[in-house]
C-alpha cells in the first residue's frame, strides 16, 4: 500500500481502522484497469459522466462546509476548494469529456445512477445534520483516495497508457499538495473539537463510521463504473 503520512495523523487513523475496505477501494477492478489500461473506453466515458455529477454535488458539499466553518482559516481553505472544483476541476473535465466526444450538453443531461446518487446525498446530508468535522470526515476518502491511487497508478503504469493523463493528475504535485492541505485541515479541526486526545472521545466511533460509509459508498462508484447502461 503507498504511504500516506503527509495525509495526516486523523486520516490515517481512520483509514487503520478498515483497511479491507479502504484496499477495496484504492486497489478496486476499476483502478487496476485503468492503471494497467485496459480499462474498456465505454466504460471510461460512463465514468467520466458519472463523475461529472459527483462534482457538482461535491461542490455544493464543500460549499455547505464553507457555511460550517468555526474560523477564518477553516472557511478560506473550504471556499478554495470549492473554487477549485468549480472554476477549475469541472472546467477541465468538461474538456476531457469533450476529448472524449461527450459535449456539455451530454453531461448536463447526464441520469445520475442510483450508486452516485445514494453517496452525493449522503454526504450532503451529513452536512445538513452534522457539523463541520463530520461532513469534512465525509468527504475525505474522495480526496484522499484519488490521491493514493494516483501515486499507486503511477508506480505500475506505462507511459503509453491511454488514461495516462487521468493518472498524471492525481498523482501531480498540485493535487498531492491539496491532499496534504486537506490533511492539515483535518488534522486541526479534530483537535480543536475533540482534543488531542480525539481517538478516546465519544464522537470518535461516529466519525470512524461516517469514514466507513463513505469509503464503501466509493466501492459502490467503481462497481457501478464498471457495468455499461
Amino acid at each position: 500500500m503507498i504511504k500516506t503520512d503527509n495525509y495526516g495523523i486523523v486520516f490515517n487513523k481512520l483509514k487503520s481502522n478498515i483497511l479491507y475496505d479502504w484496499r477495496n477501494y484504492t486497489e478496486h477492478a476499476f483502478v487496476k484497469n485503468i492503471g494497467n489500461g485496459n480499462l474498456d473506453r465505454n466504460l471510461y466515458i460512463k465514468y467520466l459522466k458519472q463523475d461529472y455529477v459527483f462534482l457538482i454535488y461535491f461542490s455544493k458539499a464543500w460549499a455547505l462546509l464553507a457555511a460550517k466553518s468555526n474560523s477564518v482559516n477553516e472557511m478560506r481553505i473550504a471556499s478554495a476548494t470549492l473554487n477549485a472544483l468549480v472554476n477549475e476541476e469541472i472546467q477541465l473535465h468538461i474538456g476531457t469529456c469533450k476529448a472524449e466526444g461527450i459535449t456539455e450538453e451530454q453531461l448536463y443531461q447526464t441520469e445520475e445512477e442510483l450508486n452516485n446518487l445514494a453517496y452525493t446525498r449522503f454526504v450532503l446530508e451529513t452536512g445538513y445534520s452534522s457539523g463541520f468535522l463530520e461532513l469534512l470526515v465525509a468527504l475525505s476518502p474522495c480526496v484522499f483516495g484519488y490521491g493514493e491511487i494516483g501515486l499507486y497508478l503511477k508506480s505500475i503504469s506505462k507511459n503509453d497508457n491511454p488514461y495516462i493523463n487521468w493518472i498524471d493528475t492525481y498523482c501531480s504535485r498540485e493535487y498531492q499538495e491539496v491532499c496534504i492541505n486537506i490533511g492539515n485541515l483535518l488534522d486541526n479541526a479534530t483537535e480543536d473539537r475533540l482534543g488531542k486526545d480525539f481517538a478516546n472521545n465519544i464522537i470518535w466511533p461516529k466519525l470512524k463510521k461516517t469514514f466507513l460509509t463513505a469509503t464503501k459508498l466509493e466501492i459502490n462508484f467503481w462497481e457501478m463504473s464498471l457495468r455499461l447502461e
